[in-house]
């Protein structure tokens, strides 16, 4: 209903709707605590995780005019949105491999290449959790390093974001990945993901508005209107946004806190069932809701998920990639 009664307002000028900057506003207070942010914390919402990275490589980017050839340093793990963001920004992409066990970011292999691009080196990224894998990167150790060279972090918890913070509360045992590491200054968190509002919502936050000022776009250089933009998109529909704020108000933190109990429970259960049958073995253990699964040679992955998807699942079969088998991916 909230969809529909705000699809015609229009999110480009919040002084023409300013019910939507009240909800988005309202949308920051409530994510704010859950990612142990203070009063400092600010957030823009978004049309989705691939536009909330973009805007973190831009801003990162437009921080620092003065380096004609930045570079961000991510784990070979990161989203391919940072691919797109490369593309879009020419912020050259340095993907660093992770760790062959745990397929974790590696701190001490990123701080080696933060060396080696030194001066050039506008962003550092890394996962909370990897889509790929379902696993949290270690963020405090790769914040030690960020924090040393004075390099912004962006956490991408667009899947993991509405999960982790009441993961930890139900004694789920997460690292830490929020701005509770003295380092982390950005984080993305998709709300049309585990917060089940429609698509398409994302929060982007910046640990402080000084870091977030780069993010904005304004221009007067026109005879038309004076135009200032918080996002990539100028026009857009207040729907989505009027949407996430009725379903974020309606669950609630104690509606949350009971979905990721049933979420993490239901993805215990799959793990251990995992392990229970032949021909199939987990890629690594889950540190939120993404479960990863290889075969063995009796089977293919893209096998398995095409008689899955006979028997009404739907899971997605990942390609193989560098030393990493093909796997299927399941969202819990």
């Amino acid at each position: 209903a909230a969809l529909a009664m705000y699809g015609s307002t229009n999110g480009l000028d919040p002084t023409a709707f300013p019910s939507l900057l009240s909800m988005e506003r309202d949308l920051v207070a409530f994510a704010r605590p859950l990612v142990h942010g203070d009063d400092r914390v600010v957030g823009t919402v978004t049309s989705g995780g691939t536009e909330s990275i973009l805007l973190a490589v831009q801003t990162a980017r437009d921080a620092r005019p003065d380096v004609p050839a930045p570079v961000m340093i991510v784990p070979t793990t990161i989203h391919a949105a940072f691919h797109k963001a490369s593309h879009y920004f020419g912020v050259e992409r340095v993907a660093v491999p992770v760790d062959p066990v745990t397929y974790r970011a590696d701190p001490d292999a990123m701080a080696r290449a933060m060396d080696e691009h030194g001066d050039s080196v506008v962003l550092v990224a890394a996962s909370a959790p990897s889509y790929a894998h379902g696993v949290v990167d270690p963020i405090g150790a790769i914040a030690e390093h960020t924090r040393r060279r004075g390099l912004r972090l962006h956490v991408d918890a667009c899947i993991g974001g509405w999960v982790l913070p009441w993961a930890e509360r139900l004694g789920h045992p997460v690292e830490p990945w929020d701005f509770a590491v003295d380092g982390v200054t950005s984080i993305s968190a998709d709300l049309h993901k585990y917060a089940y509002t429609p698509k398409g919502v994302s929060l982007l936050m910046h640990a402080t508005p000084e870091l977030r000022r780069a993010q904005f776009f304004a221009s007067a250089d026109w005879p038309g209107y004076t135009m200032p933009n918080a996002t990539t998109q100028s026009t857009k529909s207040g729907g989505p946004l009027a949407a996430a704020w009725a379903v974020v108000n309606l669950i609630g933190d104690s509606g949350y806190l009971e979905l990721v109990r049933t979420t993490l429970a239901g993805t215990a259960e799959l793990v251990d069932g995992i392990g229970r049958q032949p021909h199939v073995r987990l890629v690594a253990q889950p540190d939120s809701t993404l479960v990863t699964i290889e075969t063995d040679d009796s089977c293919d992955v893209f096998t398995l998920s095409d008689e899955m998807l006979e028997r009404g699942w739907f899971v997605q079969p990942q390609m193989s990639f560098a030393d990493m088998p093909a796997s299927l991916h399941l969202t819990v």
